[in-house]
């Protein structure tokens, strides 16, 4: 057999295999040691290299070497040496006698410098080089079909190097926009994003400062769209945890299987319906903040599995036997009485004291009136970014109204109640007379409306004539007399002003 015929043969067989190589689930570093193993064992080809490009730079970063030792962190600019070359020029380089070329730095100390060697570029396409691959033939003989064979091997590694870089740059941008998406997040949780200046709301402020430092476990606490939510993703995203993952669950919205498979996970086989294996809740959210909301409601049943993983952070999926263990931060809440449910046996005791380890009150909506103006405003600049961008105002008479309603159902309450006067709305002004059309006077009752309203500056610029007329018949009990007089009007001219204005008179 001659040994061109046994070259042709090796090649043939070394292609085979790089091919199988390519076509695995490895990942490209161990893809190309296997392939510079080949090369070695079955073409005789040594001390093979493989430098690629950054994705954002030019010059070449060593990938793989076949042999031990070597210094991975080696670059090689375009132009400089024989691989720096291969990169600027494009194409295949075949040095007879390695110590006969004066383009040969011996960068890695790799080489021998008594036999040959043959580069070649890395190509996706005509335009664009992706690497080199180099190596050291053990003869000089037939070096043109050596050339050629490791052009083909540098070609296959292109495909494999191009797809990686796709995938790559995939990941890149899913991993920019989720960091995107959580500086979004922490700027939205900012403390300062929670809105309220009144003296409960400090107080409320000045507690997540100090429970934020710490990883305890928090019990938020309060009536029905207080804002219960806001809070905790205020503490977690201003937390030690707010890298890691944020989970939240409403306890009251499943029943006790679905509430247990849902934090704890299950096995293959634990239920009728349970196909795989599914990470739980509580496991997702490992060096994370786990949510739980409506956290009275659990049954007295799944208490004591919740209490297990709250004292020693272990559970166990439903149907499996395997203990895991969590590093979750835990912050719950409920617009319960859990000392009453304590007292009446309905709610554990021990799971309430350990819950409410840092406990948190937000308070109702009618103890901090003061701050209807700031929310009022917050709430209608997320109104119109759901609403196409279109303008709303709230109009001062607007406000008046909203800061004598007592507010059942708080801040929740209140947004509905602006999404209605917004509707309602032609123009996007909100004044009292929208509020009113939306049904608020008749829940206030008369009697409040006509009480003497809070004293406002008539002579205020700010004021267009509506509201300034409006607010002298509200300081005046809506006689319209007494409002002409501290506008310095005759009743005449208010009168007309009224009809002029369209504002709607009190009957009282």
């Amino acid at each position: 057999m001659s040994e061109r015929y046994q070259l042709v043969e090796a090649e043939l067989d070394a292609l085979y295999l790089v091919s199988q190589v390519l076509n695995s689930t490895y990942n490209l570093r161990n893809k190309l040691n296997d392939i510079l193993e080949i090369l070695h064992n079955r073409t005789h080809m040594l001390s093979g290299m493989v430098a690629l490009r950054g994705l954002e730079s030019n010059s070449l970063s060593v990938c793989e070497v076949y042999a031990e030792d070597i210094d991975k962190t080696i670059h090689y600019e375009p132009g400089e040496g024989l691989v720096g070359t291969i990169l600027d020029a494009g194409s295949t380089i075949v040095v007879e006698k390695l110590a006969e070329e004066p383009r040969f730095i011996d960068r890695l100390g790799l080489y021998q410098s008594s036999l040959p060697f043959i580069g070649a570029p890395i190509q996706v396409e005509k335009s664009e080089i992706v690497g080199v691959l180099t190596v050291q033939p053990d003869n000089r003989a037939f070096l043109g079909e050596k050339a050629r064979f490791l052009e083909m091997v540098a070609n296959l590694i292109a495909q494999s190097v191009k797809t990686l870089r796709v995938m790559e740059k995939k990941q890149q941008e899913l991993l920019d926009e989720r960091d995107n998406l959580k500086q979004a997040l922490v700027k939205n949780y900012r403390f300062e994003n929670i809105i309220g200046h009144s003296e409960p709301m400090l107080k409320i402020f000045d507690i997540i400062r100090q429970v934020a430092k710490w990883n305890t476990t928090v019990l938020i606490r309060g009536e029905s769209g207080t804002g219960k939510e806001v809070v905790a993703n205020a503490i977690h995203f201003n937390s030690s945890c707010s890298t890691g993952p944020f989970l939240k669950l409403n306890c009251a919205a499943l029943p006790d299987n679905l509430l247990e498979s849902e934090l704890f996970g299950h096995e293959k086989g634990a239920f009728s319906g349970a196909i795989g294996q599914r990470k739980g809740r509580f496991e997702l959210a490992d060096n994370g903040t786990i949510f739980l909301d409506e956290i009275g409601e659990i049954s007295a049943s799944f208490q004591a599995k919740l209490l297990r993983v709250l004292q020693e952070g272990e559970f166990e999926r439903v149907g499996g036997s395997k203990t895991l263990t969590v590093n979750v931060r835990v912050i719950a809440a409920t617009n319960r009485n859990l000392e009453k449910d304590v007292a009446e046996g309905k709610f554990r005791e021990d799971l309430y004291y350990r819950l409410n380890v840092m406990p948190i009150n937000m308070p109702p909506l009618r103890d901090r009136l003061e701050d209807i103006p700031e929310l009022s405003a917050f709430l209608l600049k997320r109104l119109s970014r759901q609403q196409g961008g279109r303008p709303l105002e709230i109009k001062e008479s607007a406000l008046r109204i909203l800061m004598k309603y007592s507010w059942p159902g708080n801040v929740r309450e209140l947004e509905n109640r602006l999404e209605r006067a917004a509707i309602m709305s032609s123009d996007g002004i909100i004044d009292r007379d929208v509020i009113i059309s939306t049904g608020l006077e008749d829940e206030i009752g008369l009697s409040t409306l006509v009480q003497p309203a809070m004293k406002v500056d008539l002579q205020d610029d700010n004021l267009d004539e509506r509201e300034r007329v409006i607010a002298a018949l509200e300081q005046s009990g809506w006689v319209q007399a007494k409002a002409a007089r501290l506008l310095n009007m005759t009743p005449r001219q208010i009168a007309y002003r009224i009809q002029t204005l369209e504002i709607s008179l009190k009957q009282i």
